[in-house]
């Protein structure tokens, strides 16, 4: 969303999104529909390439769409730069992102520099990146949330997601349950700090949410219809940032204290994933059902401890004391920061650190 004169809005919401087995076979639909023919550059990963970026350049090449394919190999601002200059030097009329979500990032903040259009093809779902209007790049040693262009289309195989290791999906599921905290913070930000808020938004990010809350059982390995639930779950999150103009529908403290666990562990393990061991944290420190997250996330198989993320218990507690100063503009239940004492008590009561 772009802010205009006086209380207008501009808001960026895809306009084709595409769910459901073999649906990458409608790529070439799905270009026509946006006008989008020749001047394909897609973007893939080294193994994602071979998955679903070949098919992909193949499906349009066999259109007579002449497309070019790069593949990147981390999501950072050297490699943004890079397919920005290969981008320019082929002519691209739009971009095409075809990963897990390291691509999907470069290609979404290549194109908003190069102001072209964009188009999502994830091969997992392990975080809203797929269609939000953000891209996690690293930059001088630091990872920053960056503001870019929505896709203009979302087209997400279930039939490749499925086969996708199922630590990825978990991971996902992580991201969405995270909405609860996210909405908590920012309605409490709305409350003392007067922040803007979007009743809409937060209904949507919640209800979000409560889907896989209400059914965590259905989300099961190498399982088609799980696949669909969370894909469609992590478009209703993107589409809820989208209408507020910001992440704050599904990015909270949770979030701050992944960002903090990335700077400050060794190895720090997949974002959906630290962000539902954070959520359990911030849930508790809201005063709110923490128990039933943490139980949630157990059913799903995600992490709910600092050992099965594979991090040990002093980086938690010190992601837990910095992780207000990640966004410092960005009020949450963290306020001006934990003690000592009080991380220690939070990580322990609530099972994370043992």
């Amino acid at each position: 969303m772009i802010p205009t004169q006086g209380k207008k809005k501009w808001m960026q919401l895809p306009r084709d999104v595409v769910v459901g087995p073999d649906v990458i076979y409608d790529l070439k639909d799905v270009c026509n529909d946006l006008k989008l023919n020749e001047g394909a550059f897609i973007v893939t990963g080294h193994n994602t390439k071979r998955i679903a970026g070949d098919v992909v350049h193949d499906i349009l090449n066999d259109c007579g769409y002449d497309p070019s394919i790069a593949s990147s190999k981390e999501a950072s601002m050297t490699e943004v730069n890079k397919i920005v200059e290969l981008a320019t030097e082929a002519n691209s009329r739009y971009l095409i992102g075809v990963g897990s979500g390291k691509s999907i990032d470069v290609a979404k903040l290549a194109a908003t520099k190069l102001d072209l259009p964009f188009i999502s093809v994830p091969t997992a779902a392990s975080h809203d990146g797929i269609v939000s209007s953000r891209a996690s790049i690293h930059d001088k040693g630091k990872k920053a949330s960056i503001e870019v262009n929505a896709p203009m289309a979302v087209v997400a195989d279930t039939s490749i997601i499925a086969k996708a290791p199922y630590r990825l999906l978990a991971a996902g599921c992580g991201d969405i349950i995270s909405n609860y905290t996210a909405v908590l913070d920012w309605e409490m930000a709305h409350r003392l700090r007067n922040e803007p808020f979007s009743e809409y938004a937060a209904t949507l990010s919640r209800m979000t949410a409560q889907i896989l809350m209400d059914s965590p059982e259905d989300i099961k390995p190498e399982l088609e219809s799980s696949v669909r639930i969370v894909v469609k779950a992590l478009v209703s999150s993107g589409v809820a940032m989208s209408i507020a103009g910001s992440s704050r529908p599904a990015s909270g403290s949770e979030h701050m204290f992944s960002h903090a666990l990335d700077r400050v562990a060794p190895n720090s393990a997949l974002h959906g994933e630290q962000c539902g061991v954070g959520t359990i944290m911030m849930m508790y420190l809201h005063g709110g059902d923490w128990k039933k997250i943490k139980e949630c996330l157990e059913i799903i198989g995600a992490p709910t401890t600092a050992s099965e993320l594979g991090i040990e218990d002093r980086y938690i507690l010190e992601a837990l004391l910095v992780a207000h100063e990640i966004r410092p503009e960005r009020y949450t239940i963290l306020g001006t920061g934990l003690t000592p004492e009080a991380a220690e008590k939070v990580a322990r009561l609530t099972k994370v650190i043992s």
